[in-house]
């Protein structure tokens, strides 16, 4: 019967849901919002169980951002679409991680990302194949800029 109370307790089936979320990988605030919604909870209770994990230390949006930022700069993801990804899910702050990597990091991974999937060979007269490389870096979320140096680079200049 005690069994049964807390099933209906909305604040014990939301804290359950948030830590098994949790347990598996970190979320942001938004996200978990968004998942403890879509299991028909109330709004005043999400925001103090959230509260309450966030004192705790259990919900953190900073290392979240940490997290996810390092994972998609080694999945090989530029900061365009890093920073836009971190947006949807609630971030609206640019994490030190993103922020510390200089430029020149950023354009040796679009290099590494355009040799890994087509090579390192010229393109100053292949204007269609120049176009798909553009549109593929641009698609990871690498800036013009970089974009445009990694297909300046080229097999002779290595």
């Amino acid at each position: 019967m005690v069994r049964e109370r807390h099933n209906e307790d909305p604040e014990h089936r939301a804290k359950s849901a948030a830590l098994r979320l949790l347990a598996r990988r970190e979320h942001s605030r938004f996200e978990l919002t968004l998942k403890l919604r879509q299991r028909k909870l109330e709004s005043p209770v999400i925001e103090s169980v959230l509260d309450e994990f966030e004192s705790e230390g259990w919900l953190s949006d900073e290392r979240f951002a940490e997290v996810y930022t390092r994972s998609r700069v080694d999945q090989g993801y530029g900061p365009l679409r890093i920073r836009a990804e971190l947006q949807q899910k609630g971030i609206r702050f640019i994490p030190e991680s993103l922020s510390e990597i200089p430029e020149s990091q950023w354009l040796e991974m679009a290099l590494a990302m355009r040799a890994r999937k087509y090579g390192l060979s010229d393109l100053s007269e292949d204007w269609p194949a120049r176009a798909k490389q553009a549109r593929f870096l641009s698609q990871r979320g690498f800036s013009a800029d970089q974009v445009e140096q990694a297909l300046l680079q080229s097999r002779e200049s290595e």
